[in-house]
């Protein structure tokens, strides 16, 4: 880490999902950079949206940080090597402040991951519905874990300055939470959703992407006190290096695997990228709604998720592309699709409306969109012996869909297996030759060996049309 420069960094948490952190953040976040502050973005858990609004506001990647899937150490050497070049380090919490991976424990959740990293927070809450009751939340915060270093709190939602004037004499006498700002309700600072949660930053016009950012920061500027925050987080936000060292460069290319990225495809871990170019890998993108063939020379696909269901037609519509990722999957070039990838490689799929396109076809079955939430939650992966894992071994990662997919056939090979939170096991990671697709996205901090493993496949993959 650079020791000449000083660094300092907080966190950003809800008191409830929805809370709107994602606002606050951004509008920090923008507010900063016009002052001329260089700001680092992080995210705490095993969300890909969020990021992707930070590194289109930032220009610079947004790294996910979650406790469960990488472990602590795992956490620190990502967030110490990547504060380096910034002055100031955001990490935007998930859900609320102490959810994570069950009621039971704290692991996953933001507040493990303040204590991790040793930063104070500052504390988003929806004031919209209550005035004097949220002492009693603030209070609650502050005691329920005093190790959670709670310093500032921003209401959110405000009615009226009456309203603020309330919220401001109801903090409990003697806490040491300043409140730093109370944020009016204003209904254009709202986000538009969808059923994976935001719009992601793909999907939203520059124009009004722009607009939505020079508002949010308007409105921070105007009614947070981010110069007094500035200096306070100077003395209380100071980052403790662990001297972990910098950034690791790529290694020499081995093998060059192609990454689907576009409006569809656009869920990935930037620690899960990083870590494949770490072993080897030269990464080279490509979209499935515009390019009609892959990269030249690839030697395996890496297809993440995202949403082929809203760009069914125009996936159907791309035939050269099916048809080549089909024949290369059939002769056993290596690929490993995550959800919305697994769909894509499937026979077709099935929109809300009931519409039906037809896609890659590498695996049997059709995806089906449901009205309601399909499976959510960490999953730990038991991976049996496997072309990634010759010697099997467990990774982490996240399960979150609206899908399903028609029952394969017995004979289909699967080589994942886990338990959900009702304790019923799964029997999934669907393997064809060197094809391997699962609804749970893979984060390879977990074990690097899986990583390892599937650069290893490309780099020894040497079949007839494989690299063109």
């Amino acid at each position: 880490m650079d020791n000449k420069k000083t660094h300092s960094a907080f966190v950003i948490a809800g008191a409830a999902s929805s809370s709107g952190k994602t606002v606050v953040t951004l509008g920090i976040m923008e507010a900063l950079r016009r002052r001329g502050v260089i700001v680092q973005p992080f995210k705490a858990g095993p969300d890909f949206i969020d990021p992707g609004h930070h590194s289109a506001l930032l220009k610079r990647p947004s790294y996910n940080l979650d406790g469960w899937m990488m472990g602590r150490i795992g956490v620190e050497k990502t967030f110490y090597r990547n504060l380096p070049g910034s002055d100031i380090g955001i990490v935007e919490g998930v859900m609320g402040l102490f959810d994570g991976k069950d009621g039971a424990g704290e692991e996953g959740s933001t507040a493990e991951l303040s204590k991790f990293l040793e930063l104070p927070i500052a504390l988003v809450i929806d004031a919209s519905k209550t005035a004097r009751s949220a002492g009693a939340v603030v209070k609650g915060f502050e005691s329920f874990d005093p190790k959670a270093d709670i310093r500032w709190v921003i209401f959110n939602r405000t009615g009226s300055p009456a309203h603020c004037r309330a919220l401001r004499d109801a903090m409990p006498e003697g806490s040491r939470i300043k409140v730093l700002g109370c944020i009016p309700k204003d209904e254009t600072l709202s986000m538009p959703s969808r059923h994976l949660g935001l719009v992601t930053s793909e999907d939203i016009s520059k124009v009004t992407w722009r607009r939505f950012v020079k508002r949010a920061a308007r409105v921070m500027e105007e009614n947070v006190d981010l110069d007094g925050f500035i200096g306070e987080l100077k003395r209380c936000g100071k980052v403790r290096s662990r001297n972990l060292g910098s950034k690791i460069p790529p290694a020499r290319p081995r093998a060059s695997i192609a990454v689907a990225r576009d409006r569809a495809f656009c869920f990935y871990y930037r620690e899960n990228l990083e870590i494949l170019e770490g072993f080897g890998a030269r990464l080279v993108f490509f979209s499935p709604l515009e390019d009609d063939s892959l990269p030249e020379g690839v030697n395996g696909i890496y297809i993440g998720g995202g949403y082929p269901e809203l760009y069914g037609r125009e996936l159907e519509a791309n035939i050269p592309l099916r048809r080549e990722i089909k024949a290369l999957a059939m002769g056993g070039l290596p690929v490993f699709a995550e959800c919305g990838g697994l769909m894509y490689l499937g026979r077709r799929v099935t929109d809300k409306e009931g519409r039906r396109y037809d896609l890659c076809g590498v695996f049997p079955w059709t995806s089906r969109m449901l009205p309601k939430r399909k499976a959510l939650g960490y999953r730990e992966v038991t991976v049996e012996p496997c072309p990634v894992l010759p010697g099997g071994g467990v990774v982490r990662g996240h399960e979150y869909h609206y899908s399903e997919i028609s029952k394969p056939p017995s004979r289909l090979k699967r080589v994942f297996s886990f338990s959900g939170r009702d304790g019923e096991k799964t029997r999934e990671g669907y393997l064809y030759k060197n094809a391997l697709a699962s609804y749970v996205h893979v984060h390879f901090a977990s074990n690097k060996a899986f990583a390892e493993g599937f650069v290893g496949m490309c780099e020894k993959t040497k079949i007839e049309g494989a690299c063109k």
